[in-house]
């Protein structure tokens, strides 16, 4: 069955559907949100909430504004970025073991493991070292533009500006290697 097939009958509450889908796309998002929220525990109640978030409001994809993997994927990023700044995170968060901290420091510098879980490492790698620095700041970080602006000393309208060229970079880079 094709992929339209499927989100067609998807977005027509067919359960087979669902199941098909979040076979397919459930451990890429589990590897987004994991690389923004650093808990496997919340990681993977983020992702139900997604993909639920997904059923209910299927009928808003449109296979014209883009693919449905890049579709859920942006659900799956704003998820797990509305998770960070809750208050209920942010409390959970006040007395964790010096591991955690350990581990967000030796990462913080450079695009990680997950990050790969969505298989665009090796496509963001080939992007201008301005380039990287924003994506992964924005995508796999979870930074908003003025974090990133403040973070790189940058004017928010450069980080706009970059954000876009770099973005259109990587997409041109993807569609030439058949993706």
């Amino acid at each position: 069955m094709s992929l339209d097939a499927l989100v067609e009958q998807f977005k027509q509450k067919d359960e087979k559907a669902f199941e098909t889908l979040y076979n397919m796309y459930s451990k890429s998002m589990h590897g987004v949100i994991y690389n923004i929220v650093r808990d496997n525990d919340i990681a993977e109640e983020v992702m139900q909430d997604v993909f639920v978030k997904a059923w209910h409001n299927a009928s808003s994809y449109s296979s014209d504004k883009g693919r449905f993997f890049t579709w859920i994927l942006n659900i799956s990023r704003n998820a797990a970025i509305d998770k960070t700044r809750s208050k209920n995170f942010k409390n959970s968060k006040q007395n964790l073991n010096s591991d955690f901290f350990v581990d967000i420091l030796e990462t913080s510098d450079s695009l990680d493991n997950s990050t790969d879980a969505i298989g665009i490492k090796k496509f963001v790698t080939k992007l201008a070292e301005k380039c990287k620095k924003v994506i992964e700041l924005l995508y796999f970080k979870g930074y908003t533009q003025s974090e990133v602006s403040e973070t790189l000393d940058m004017p928010i309208g450069t980080v706009k500006t970059r954000n876009r060229q770099c973005i259109q970079e990587l997409r041109t880079i993807v569609l030439k290697n058949g993706y």
